[in-house]
């Protein structure tokens, strides 16, 4: 549940729109593998967003985000929503008090399109690093890799084009995580 409330924040939070309760389409997200937002709250969060959300990894222990600014601050702006909604969200769950994060997050700004393939690629390869999800990452389902292969889980709320619009295709994006060598990803 804690995973699915962070995945809600980092896909829904990119426009200051305030939500009531999140515990519902939480809640909905469980048992049915999607959040149940209204059209119209979309279509709003994307005309407003601050930030596009290109692609992103929910690992156990850290994630990646690969946000692209919209707005000046935008990032600042979304990260500070996002962190700290779930740190109240996780301190009130678990009757806890003061930092969940350690330290800032780290953002790095991305410098060529040869970087933002190969970052695109590190984020969708990191679930092999548990070992039931070794070679199995496009099933990851706390990943974007999925999304970008076959059909975009969350619409809008998830912009592909700095990326897909590179390869002929889903499954040439595919074969490009799969066969990127690893020196060139820790570069």
């Amino acid at each position: 549940m804690d995973r699915v409330r962070f995945l809600f924040l980092i896909l829904y939070f990119q426009s200051p729109i305030t939500f009531i309760n999140m515990s519902r389409p939480v809640k909905y997200f469980v048992k049915h593998s999607v959040f149940n937002i209204e059209k119209e709250t979309i279509k709003n969060i994307v005309k407003d967003r601050f930030v596009e959300l290109t692609s992103f990894c929910l690992m156990p222990n850290h994630f990646h985000l690969i946000i692209k600014e919209v707005e000046e601050n935008g990032i600042a702006r979304y990260m500070q929503r996002v962190l700290n909604s779930y740190t109240k969200y996780y301190n009130t769950k678990y009757h806890k008090s003061g930092h969940l994060f350690q330290g800032p997050y780290k953002a790095v700004h991305v410098e060529n399109n040869n970087q933002l393939l190969y970052l695109s690629t590190y984020i969708h390869r990191n679930p092999r690093e548990i070992m039931e999800w070794k070679n199995k990452e496009d099933k990851y389902p706390w990943s974007s890799y999925q999304d970008l292969i076959t059909s975009n889980r969350f619409e809008e709320l998830l912009v592909f084009d700095i990326i897909n619009g590179q390869f002929e295709d889903k499954n040439e994006y595919n074969e490009f995580v799969k066969t990127s060598p690893a020196k060139l990803l820790e570069d």
